[in-house]
């Protein structure tokens, strides 16, 4: 079903940082289905009447991502690897409250960090819209919330694949390296071709020739490789305050500020850590704000400064507010280093 969502290609990061994942409404009552008597767990998650594809839509890394699922029925799917082992998450939004069931080692961690999964140690509430067009997206939006998923490399990985690369590049080299190092993911009714992403070893052991068959170069390589070797301590960010846990990812070369921040976002929920050194968010932002798409960080940072503390959220609901500068130059054509 992801297919069914696919967007224009190549696909550039910034066009889909927005994160809204189009989800259906939901429909029906898994419990009350054959598979509702084989689940490990199952919770209703009272009060939190959420948007699913805005609030989970950025951590999906294509729409062929083995990882994450959206369902007919309304349902969105995860795998991922918690600190107990691997497991699978299904959550669906029903007549205004959420519920949630899961599958695999970990179901009883993903049940447990399902609320702040699905944005409710966010405050929505704290921000304020200081212009026109970000006050008008933030009422075409009331269902969003920051996710916080409380996993630092699942969020971490991907990231570095996407360092200086297309969306399109970087999503494929996501979907190899998942489906052949990493685990079919648990669970008896999970949608097919779902995976758990590899543990730290197994990144760290992956041959260069692999690595060159996903069409990622040596020095990302490297960068997943190191962040692998010390995971331990990486994944003790998402305990600490975000600058906190951004300086702890930034003492791995080849992790920097750009990194970083779209790591915590997501492993953190940070709601005001913007997003520096981007092609095309400054510019993004530049012209919704200013009219000026010749925007650099220095200015993009002070057109945000009047939503300090919420700058993130404010820099997400432009890129949901679909206003960008009109194109000049062609997209950013794909690499292929599988050629050489």
């Amino acid at each position: 079903m992801a297919g069914r969502f696919r967007p224009p290609t190549p696909t550039t990061r910034t066009t889909v940082r927005g994160g809204h994942t189009p989800v259906p409404t939901a429909t029906g009552a898994p419990r009350d289905r054959d598979r509702g008597r084989d689940r490990d767990q199952e919770r209703d998650l009272l009060d939190l009447d959420v948007d699913l594809g805005l609030t989970l839509g950025p951590l999906r890394r294509g729409p062929a991502d083995p990882t994450f699922r959206v369902t007919p029925d309304g349902s969105v799917w995860r795998a991922s690897r918690t600190p107990d082992g691997p497991g699978t998450i299904r959550v669906a939004v029903r007549d205004g409250a959420a519920e949630a069931e899961a599958w695999g080692p970990g179901a009883t961690w993903l049940l447990d960090n399902a609320p702040a999964l699905l944005g409710a140690e966010d405050d929505p509430t704290a921000f304020v819209p200081r212009h026109k067009l970000v006050l008008a997206t933030h009422r075409r939006r009331p269902g969003l919330r920051l996710t916080r998923t409380g996993l630092v490399l699942e969020s971490l990985i991907p990231t570095i694949l996407e360092q200086k690369v297309t969306a399109t590049e970087a999503y494929a080299s996501w979907r190899h390296l998942v489906r052949k190092y990493g685990e079919p993911a648990p669970g008896p009714a999970v949608p097919e071709g779902m995976y758990v992403m590899p543990d730290a070893r197994a990144w760290t052991t992956i041959p260069s020739w692999e690595w060159h068959r996903a069409n990622v170069d040596g020095k990302r390589a490297a960068t997943i490789v190191r962040a692998a070797r010390v995971a331990a301590r990486l994944e003790e960010a998402a305990h600490m305050d975000p600058p906190a846990a951004r300086r702890r990812l930034e003492l791995i070369p080849g992790i920097g500020p750009w990194t970083s921040a779209e790591t915590v976002q997501r492993s953190n929920g940070a709601p005001d850590e913007v997003t520096t050194g981007d092609l095309h968010l400054p510019g993004i932002v530049g012209w919704a704000l200013a009219g000026d798409r010749a925007t650099d960080d220095e200015a993009m940072l002070g057109l945000l400064a009047p939503y300090e503390g919420q700058r993130h959220r404010a820099a997400r609901l432009i890129l949901l507010s679909g206003r960008v500068p009109p194109r000049r130059a062609p997209r950013m054509a794909p690499g292929d280093i599988t050629a050489f």
